[in-house]
């Protein structure tokens, strides 16, 4: 599993670090750290857009994006 911490960084800094990560993989498991509510949600909507499965936890201020594909 590959670990990705993009809190405090400024949108589309997080979605752009994502997808860089997902186009190099055909499957397996992403965990990004991401601190704002807009990242959250453009993070879920690109890796479900390129067919990855989308978990979301919530921590105190901020979220934990659990990518998965087989």
């Amino acid at each position: 599993m590959q670990n990705l911490d993009c809190r405090g960084l400024s949108c589309p800094q997080p979605v752009l670090e994502v997808r860089s990560i997902l186009t190099k993989m055909t499957s397996g498991e992403v965990k990004v750290y991401v601190s704002t509510g807009a990242a959250r949600d453009n993070i879920r909507f690109l890796a479900e857009r390129m067919g990855w499965q989308v978990q979301i936890q919530e921590q105190e201020k901020d979220y934990i994006l659990l990518l998965s594909k087989s």
